[in-house]
């Protein structure tokens, strides 16, 4: 989701003074931490709403006190709308509150309303001003290129392997063979080790003795190949990222603007001496 950037309204022409301090006021620290401050309060709030204890005990007062936090979500988002108007959408962050505010505010949600609980997660917004933690997320981004061709050849390796094993092992074993997605799940299950041994592979092997042939080479390529393919795509890219360019050379110290600089006070010194 690309931030809101408050100077592209600031810089625009013809934008009324109050709506830039609207807009400056609304996106201001001070702001933005007591709306987070409530945000981990409302998600609070619907945690506890899960407990029938707490509900018995407190129950109103939570009530309350999350139509409270959903009127503020709700003022913040009209005072947004009233500040930036069409430029309220070309924010990623902006349109996800509208949609859970909204969704929240709608009488016949229902259970849906849980969905407010979603707004918890503009506490991520904290990845884009910890440095440390900038830097992990612009590399994670980064590396997602690389990281979709990883996926496309797990995707094709998973495929291929998943058709094998249903024609190999489908017709006796159909609840784990039986069919491209059964079999697809229970490479899955294989690929991440989860009772693959005694719960899957052992079973299959005592009516085929060389099935280990197959389900062998496939952990070895699945688990610690293609898996290790991420970690390692994305150690890559971090350390590509954390490497600091090489700063510029001082141009003020180079020979050339030295020589330049030592004429110019010989001919300052030549026009303050006395004639000869």
């Amino acid at each position: 989701m690309s931030d809101f950037d408050l100077e592209s309204i600031m810089n625009r022409k013809g934008i009324p003074q109050w709506r830039v301090s609207l807009a400056r006021w609304v996106e201001s620290k001070r702001v933005q931490s007591w709306i987070i401050s409530l945000i981990i309060l409302n998600a609070i709030i619907l945690g506890l709403e899960t407990s029938s204890t707490m509900m018995d005990a407190v129950g109103d007062w939570l009530i309350v006190i999350d139509k409270i936090c959903l009127a503020v979500f709700a003022v913040e988002i009209a005072l947004k709308l009233i500040a930036y108007r069409s430029l309220f959408w070309r924010s990623g962050w902006n349109v996800f509150d509208f949609f859970v505010v909204g969704i929240a505010l709608v009488p016949s949600a229902g259970t849906w309303s849980v969905l407010r609980a979603l707004r918890v997660l503009r506490v991520m917004r904290l990845l884009t001003v910890v440095p440390s933690l900038r830097r992990v997320v612009a590399a994670f981004l980064h590396a997602i290129p690389g990281l979709m061709g990883v996926v496309a050849v797990m995707a094709i390796f998973f495929y291929v392997g998943a058709v094998l094993a249903t024609r190999l092992f489908g017709p006796v074993f159909p609840e784990w063979f039986g069919t491209i997605g059964a079999s697809l799940f229970s490479l899955f299950q294989i690929m991440t080790l989860e009772s693959w041994s005694m719960g899957i592979v052992r079973p299959v092997m005592e009516v085929y003795p060389w099935a280990w042939m197959f389900f062998v080479p496939f952990i070895v390529i699945a688990t610690f190949t293609i898996l290790n393919l991420f970690i390692g795509i994305i150690v890559s890219t971090m350390q590509e990222l954390s490497i600091e360019p090489a700063p510029a050379k001082d141009q003020s110290r180079s020979p050339t603007i030295l020589l330049n600089q030592i004429e110019q006070d010989l001919a300052e010194l030549k026009r303050k001496l006395p004639p000869s």
